[in-house]
């Protein structure tokens, strides 16, 4: 066994430990996985998986050919078996012609829905990036199929399964440390918004550009798009919030065991900078309005932020203390009396020293999504609910789209989940189901 394959059989050793009682179940069955999304955070994910499990990836589907080209040589080196995965352009093709226990989509957002719905139809259980949907009904449908075919599905939104996180909600929150809550703020300040203006131009050959829109709007290709750009337009996600806010309010929710919102509200716009081709806000506020309890939202694309060791988090404000979190650590401070806390980021690197090179890995999230990755597969040897069920994405995600519909409309929704629709507003009723362009089919959660 040379040092590579030595490395790999320990670190599936020690994952499988964790697993527990069905370790040696999932071990014997070497499950079949396939991923849509052969991009950046496609990779991150699947190579954290191929560390801590057994899996034989057996297909990968990108309509991008050089992508997933790449892609599949990265992977044989990286598996056990030193096989390379078949390579599809169609994710359609690759569900009709294998069969998977695992499929993780790791699409831009306007691509998550469809094949995670003709995933768990064939019959795997699905990893699915965040945020869920690019709309409401989106997500209805996708919870919708996840019960009807009794699939476990796992929203890589990690924040619940982040070890000093873990601890501030077990040792903090839960033990009373902060009194009671009555105000929780949420923000981000990076300076994420693309302020480039390219011309648009033909698309490169290697990328099958028809597909790559797919049900989205047909805009000029611009280079901006792919790879990873494509956040800067609205056509293809849900902005800022839909991609930063989406991780903190899920992880506030989670800390402080809340539900549905009551009502929400948001206000915001391109402020700053109108003269680039991203057509996202630069500047937003949200209320998540709860019980007792608000939970605000604020980005700036620009311009300082308050506090330059929390650029991205949460600050939970109670009557005894506050607790500050993000993805990089957590911060206690007392009310009076009493010993301030301060934890930082967990790192697994005697465990897995390829964390330090790999390159583009986010590498303070890799043991996040490990242990995300084991929780997902405990579940589906248990066939139980995951930390981040796909309900729990599909509250979290159809929240963050509500907040933009807000914003769009100028007025205070309230949506009532039951019967999937907003209450006293037929116009924004009309904005829960995004039109699909021609000709694709939006799914419908009482027929998926």
């Amino acid at each position: 066994m040379d040092r590579r394959s030595f490395l790999q059989a320990g670190a599936a050793g020690l994952a499988l430990s964790a697993i527990g009682g069905h370790a040696a179940e999932f071990a014997d069955r070497k499950k079949r996985y396939g991923l849509i999304g052969c991009g950046w955070y496609g990779k991150s994910a699947l190579f954290r998986m191929l560390q801590i499990a057994p899996v034989e990836v057996v297909a990968l589907c990108d309509v991008d050919s050089r992508m997933a080209a790449e892609a599949a040589e990265m992977v044989a080196e990286r598996q056990v078996s030193r096989i390379k995965p078949r390579i599809y352009g169609d994710y359609r093709e690759m569900l009709k012609q294998e069969q998977f226990d695992i499929v993780q989509v790791s699409t831009p957002d306007h691509w998550h829905c469809l094949p995670m719905i003709e995933a768990v139809k064939a019959g795997a259980d699905v990893y699915v990036e965040k945020p869920i949907s690019v709309d409401v009904v989106e997500g209805q449908s996708m919870l919708a199929a996840a019960r009807k075919y009794n699939r476990v599905v796992q929203v890589n939104m990690q924040r619940r399964s982040t070890p000093h996180l873990i601890e501030a909600r077990d040792t903090i929150i839960k033990e009373g440390k902060l009194g009671k809550i009555g105000m929780v703020e949420m923000y981000c300040y990076y300076h994420m918004r693309n302020r480039r203006n390219p011309p648009d131009a033909e698309p490169p050959e290697h990328l099958d550009y028809e597909m790559w829109t797919g049900p989205a709007p047909m805009r000029p290709y611009n280079e901006i798009c792919h790879p990873r750009g494509w956040r800067a337009f609205m056509e293809y996600g849900n902005g800022i919030v839909g991609d930063m806010c989406v991780h903190m309010y899920d992880m506030v929710r989670w800390l402080l065991d809340l539900g549905w919102p009551q009502r929400i509200s948001s206000s915001g716009g391109i402020f700053i900078d109108p003269n680039s081709k991203a057509n996202i806000s630069d500047t937003q506020s949200a209320i998540f309005h709860h019980d007792g309890l608000d939970v605000v939202w604020q980005h700036r694309t620009w311009g300082s932020t308050p506090d330059p060791q929390y650029p991205w988090g949460a600050t939970i404000y109670g009557d005894k203390g506050t607790l500050k979190a993000s993805v990089m650590g957590y911060d206690f401070i007392p009310q009076g009396r009493g010993e301030a806390i301060h934890k930082d980021v967990t790192y697994e690197y005697e465990q897995f020293p390829e964390d330090r090179t790999e390159k583009d890995l986010e590498r303070h999230v890799a043991p996040a999504i490990r242990y995300h990755m084991k929780n997902f597969l405990a579940c589906i040897e248990n066939r139980s609910r995951p930390v981040s069920d796909i309900e729990e994405g599909y509250i979290t995600g159809a929240s963050c789209i509500l907040a933009n519909l807000a914003m769009k409309t100028g007025r205070t929704l309230v949506y009532d989940p039951v019967v999937g629709q907003i209450v006293g507003d037929e116009e924004a009723n009309r904005l829960l189901r995004r039109p699909y362009r021609e000709p694709w089919v939006h799914p419908d959660p009482n027929s998926v």
